[in-house]
């Protein structure tokens, strides 16, 4: 599942974007990066505490409240990487040379797909044994680093179509299968599909986040760190004007029905059942309508906080700049929280090392605890994260805070 400001020349665009410059930090970005971090947590808090939902959800066996409160939640992975691919423009156009960049995003990229698969695996399941290691959005935007690295060579205008085509074309390959456990079953699982496979026996990965749609994610956000090297007033016109025509491409290709979402909408008995089919997008993959009504709003949602003070701005700054803190810190809070609930509830019989969350399927709390219980969560990570955010700005000498 994640982690997660400037004045330059426009000459960067077309050329390199690593000349040194100085450079306020874009509050917008963390803004927004501290909002989808939030909205995270009541996704997790109901992993673990809350009403299940179905891998792909069944609108009609879903209800409208539960439905949202899934639906609120598809725009965090698609902003995590999107503006961690901002982020690395930004590195750029602060005075990295490409050569630093590329090997930055080479190793803290690495450093992701490692703790996705010890750290933040041992987070999601308490279960010491492999016995199903998910891979996941941190795992996504490890591997989109390493091929970040690589990209940044290239003018940022290639990097920014490359990506487009990947988030455009890869639903071309829906209907590609293998033989199931082949190398290149396997292979395909990690590049494009959303399948399980079993590298040895009782022990199974899946891999909820393929690569290919994501690493074109992050080279579009890549891209659009480019657009926001205007003065203030014309980077909000840009993010508008780009978010209000992500948008109206969402609506358009959702309403062709033909391409863009291997499952369809489909009429259903009343408006509101309609209307949550329409929004029903496939997010294991990303499909290209779910990329296109996530990343709309977030462009326009990043426009509107642009140059903003509102009440609350303080908060969503600071997780916003502590996101893989805040990751690790949120997953272990809630799991071990939950564990103690059920324990109460269940007794000793907690943990089950084959379920994928280790809690008993029975321990279900309705949608105002969890809305409840995210908000304790929030709070009681919120002094640990100012803390870390504080030491990450004051000691910029600590070389290993930026991989934190």
């Amino acid at each position: 599942m994640t982690s997660p400001s400037l004045e330059v020349s426009g000459a960067a665009q077309a050329a390199s974007p690593a000349k040194p410059a100085e450079h306020a930090r874009l509050d917008a970005v963390d803004v927004l990066r501290g909002l989808v971090m939030i909205l995270m947590a009541i996704d997790h808090v109901r992993d673990f505490v809350g009403p299940p939902v179905d891998f792909r959800l069944d609108v009609t066996k879903t209800s409208a409240a539960l439905f949202f409160t899934r639906w609120i939640t598809h725009f965090c992975a698609p902003v995590f990487v999107l503006l961690a691919g901002t982020s690395a423009y930004l590195q750029a156009a602060r005075g990295k040379s490409r050569g630093e960049l590329s090997r930055f995003l080479l190793t803290r990229g690495a450093w992701l797909v490692l703790l996705e698969i010890t750290v933040i695996r041992l987070g999601w399941t308490f279960d010491p044994g492999y016995h199903i290691t998910p891979l996941q959005v941190i795992w996504a935007i490890g591997w989109s680093m390493i091929a970040l690295a690589g990209l940044v060579h290239l003018p940022v205008r290639v990097v920014a179509a490359i990506g487009v085509v990947m988030i455009a074309g890869h639903n071309l390959f829906d209907g590609v299968s293998f033989t199931g456990g082949s190398a290149l079953d396997v292979v395909g699982s990690i590049l494009h599909a959303s399948r399980p496979f079993e590298p040895a026996p009782g022990h199974y990965v899946f891999v909820a986040y393929p690569l290919v749609p994501w690493i074109g994610v992050m080279a579009a956000g890549y891209g659009l760190g480019a657009l926001l090297e205007a003065a203030p007033g014309e980077r909000r016109a840009r993010l508008y004007k780009l978010g209000a025509a992500l948008t109206l491409a969402f609506v358009i290709v959702r309403g062709a029905n033909v391409y863009g979402d291997p499952s369809p909408w489909t009429s259903q008995g009343s408006a509101l059942s309609t209307a949550l089919s329409f929004l029903n997008c496939r997010k294991y993959p990303p499909s290209l309508s779910y990329l296109l009504m996530t990343l709309g709003p977030a462009l326009l949602a990043l426009g509107a906080l642009e140059g903003r003070e509102f009440p609350g701005k303080k908060v969503l700054l600071v997780f916003g700049r502590a996101p893989l803190f805040y990751y690790i810190l949120h997953l272990y809070l809630i799991h071990a929280s939950a564990a103690v609930v059920h324990y109460a509830i269940h007794g000793p019989k907690v943990f089950d090392w084959h379920d994928p969350m280790g809690l008993p399927a029975e321990a279900q709390h309705g949608l105002p605890f969890v809305y409840g219980y995210t908000l304790a969560v929030v709070a009681a990570l919120y002094p640990l994260c100012r803390w870390f955010a504080e030491l990450k700005r004051r000691r910029r000498d600590l070389v290993f805070l930026s991989y934190l």
